[in-house]
């Protein structure tokens, strides 16, 4: 079973439901696994403090440019789509950062003067943490491509388990790229103007994919905007509400766990946990 457990809006306790539900499953002997996939800024390992036992590379190729051989016709700046490589008088510049491995350039150059390169661009870090295994992918500093680290964290996933996929918030291309491929959605999403707004944006995604969907509204109670009803009208299942605490939002900043802070959602937790394999198991015998 694939989950990824996604939000419209950084900020929506994305994580903390992630971690809190795989430490959960994992507490009820579930074969738990957690993987990062928010690279750009992934904080997973805060709380589940795993002990990283593998380290692995993420490269992508990237053109280079043999300027003596380069007749300066300019084709490879047409065929990229995203200004990674232009002709400038008699020079062909390239820009790494914005490059998307399509190898156009390559493949198009008549006078074959452009050939592809590694490029280190992040890692993918395993281990093992409260009983869960952890995968976590990190974008290197200044890079700008993500979805290739997304891709080799989701390549280290295992074939069985309770896979929980923790992706990037927004409903960009690393949100998509982490998405891809999974058997449920879950959207955590906060009771406010700004968070409906975005559900809607990353409910519009998910539907547009095919995926199945449904909400975690955090940080609700009174006073706040009536999310549940406006799910409820878009035959959006709400799977859990978290009241808004003091006392949680106080454990989690210095690094604790939402169930601690509260002992009674653990078995909340665990029981959505139960819940959302089951989905995965009516589907099968389907």
């Amino acid at each position: 079973m694939r989950i990824a457990v996604a939000s419209g809006k950084g900020g929506t306790g994305k994580t903390a439901v992630a971690v809190s539900l795989a430490v959960a499953a994992a507490r009820r002997g579930m074969d738990t696994v957690y993987v990062d996939a928010d690279v750009e800024e992934p904080n997973g390992h805060l709380f589940i403090r795993p002990e990283i036992s593998e380290r692995k590379r993420v490269k992508r190729l990237v053109p280079v440019v043999d300027q003596d051989a380069c007749t300066g016709c300019g084709r490879c700046g047409e065929v990229c789509r995203y200004g990674a490589i232009a002709w400038l008088g008699r020079k062909v510049l390239t820009f790494p950062e914005l490059c998307h491995s399509c190898g156009g350039c390559s493949l198009l150059c008549p006078a074959n003067a452009i050939r592809e390169e590694d490029r280190d661009v992040g890692e993918v870090r395993r281990g093992k943490g409260m009983g869960i295994d952890f995968i976590e992918g990190i974008l290197d500093v200044g890079e700008a491509m993500s979805p290739p680290v997304i891709r080799a964290a989701k390549k280290s996933i295992p074939s069985e388990g309770f896979i929980l996929i923790d992706g990037p918030p927004g409903t960009s291309c690393p949100a998509v790229e982490a998405i891809r491929g999974v058997d449920y959605i879950l959207l955590v999403a906060e009771p406010t103007p700004f968070g409906r707004h975005d559900l809607g944006l990353a409910v519009d995604l998910t539907r547009h994919m095919g995926l199945p969907t449904g909400v975690v509204i955090n940080r609700a109670g009174e006073g706040k905007l009536d999310l549940r009803g406006w799910c409820e009208e878009r035959d959006l299942p709400v799977l859990m509400e978290i009241r808004e605490s003091r006392t949680i939002a106080e454990t989690i900043t210095r690094g604790g766990l939402m169930l601690d802070a509260a002992p009674e959602m653990e078995s909340r937790f665990a029981s959505l946990a139960q819940e959302l394999s089951a989905r995965k198991e009516s589907v099968a015998q389907a």
